[in-house]
C-alpha cells in the first residue's frame, strides 16, 4: 500500500521542525533547567532534564501536527452534518504498528538510560542513600569529603562539623571544589533536607542517618527547604546555604567557633544519630 500524499506532508513537516526546534531546545533551554549547575550533582541532573526535553519536542511536534492536520482535513463544513455520526472506521495496522514500536523504544531507553544515570553512573548524586552506601555508589573523593552532620528539628536546621570539634550552627557553609558528605538526621520527627541549588534532597528520620555526597562547584548562596511535610510551620523550615572559598570557609570555622563556644561543652559527643537532651536543647 502507498502512503497517502498529505501522510508524507506532514511527516516531511514534522521532520524538518524537529530538527531545527531540538537543537535550538538543547542549545537555548537546557541551561535553564532545573537545578542547575551549582553542584557536580546539580549539573548531572540537569543534563538529565536536558535529555528528556530534547526526546519531548518531537513527540509535541508530532502531536500538534496530527491535531492541526485532523481538525483543518475533517472538519465538517455543514452544522447539520456535523450532528451526524460518521461511518466507523477500522483500525489502521500501519499507525498502529508505528505507534507502538515508537512508544515502546522510547520508554525502553528511558528506562535503560534512566537506571544507568541513578546507579552506578551518577556515582552519590544528591539523594540519601541510608547510613551505610554501598561503595559502587560512592563518588571518587568520598575517603577525604568534609563530613557534615544535618539536624532537622520542628522547624529548623542546625548543621555539625565534626572534624572542627563539634561545631554546630544554624548556616550552612560549605568550601568550593571539595567533596561533602551529608549525615542527614531529626530529632523529632520526619523531615526531608533539600539543598535546592545543590540538587540534594535526603529524607531526615529520627534515629537513622541518611548519607547523601555532593561537590559544590560554585561559589553562590541560596536556600535550604524542608520537602516533607513536618507540622504547622513546615513552609517556614528554612536556612541559608553559603559556598564560599576554601579561605573564606576557615575563616568562617574560626569565627563560628569562637562564637559558639560557651555553648559547645554542653552539646553531646558527634555521632550517627542526634537526641541530646531536653534540658541541652534549652
Amino acid at each position: 500500500m502507498s502512503v497517502p500524499a498529505e501522510l508524507r506532508r506532514v511527516f516531511w513537516i514534522w521532520l524538518i521542525l524537529s530538527a531545527i526546534a531540538t537543537p535550538l531546545v538543547v542549545i537555548f533551554v537546557g541551561p535553564q533547567l532545573p537545578p542547575g549547575s551549582a553542584s557536580d550533582a546539580a549539573h548531572g541532573q540537569q543534563q538529565d532534564n536536558t535529555v528528556m526535553v530534547a526526546i519531548v519536542v518531537p513527540i509535541v511536534i508530532g502531536l500538534l501536527l496530527y491535531f492541526g492536520t485532523t481538525l483543518a482535513k475533517f472538519h465538517s463544513q455543514d452544522e447539520q452534518e456535523a450532528l451526524v455520526d460518521g461511518p466507523p472506521i477500522k483500525g489502521e495496522a500501519r499507525v498502529m504498528l508505528i505507534w507502538i514500536v515508537s512508544t515502546f523504544v522510547i520508554v525502553l531507553f528511558l528506562a535503560t538510560w534512566g537506571a544507568y544515570e541513578l546507579f552506578p553512573g551518577e556515582a552519590g548524586a544528591g539523594g540519601g542513600m541510608g547510613p551505610t552506601p554501598i561503595s559502587v555508589a560512592l563518588p571518587a573523593g568520598a575517603s577525604s569529603a568534609l563530613p557534615v552532620q544535618v539536624i532537622g528539628q520542628q522547624w529548623t536546621w542546625t548543621y555539625r562539623y565534626p572534624t572542627y570539634g563539634g561545631l554546630e550552627t544554624t548556616e550552612l557553609v560549605l568550601p568550593v571544589n571539595r567533596e561533602v558528605r551529608f549525615s542527614v538526621t531529626s530529632i523529632d520527627v520526619v523531615h526531608s533536607f533539600w539543598a535546592v541549588n545543590l540538587a540534594v534532597k535526603a529524607d531526615a528520620v529520627p534515629g537513622t542517618s541518611n548519607v547523601a555526597f555532593v561537590k559544590p562547584v560554585r561559589e553562590e548562596s541560596s536556600t535550604i527547604r524542608c520537602a516533607e511535610l513536618c507540622g504547622l510551620w513546615h513552609g517556614h523550615m528554612t536556612s541559608r546555604l553559603r559556598v564560599v572559598s576554601p579561605t573564606a570557609f576557615r575563616a568562617w570555622i574560626a569565627q563560628q567557633r569562637l562564637k559558639w563556644a560557651p555553648i559547645q561543652r554542653y552539646l553531646p559527643r558527634v555521632a550517627p544519630t542526634y537526641a541530646p537532651e531536653p534540658t541541652y536543647r534549652g
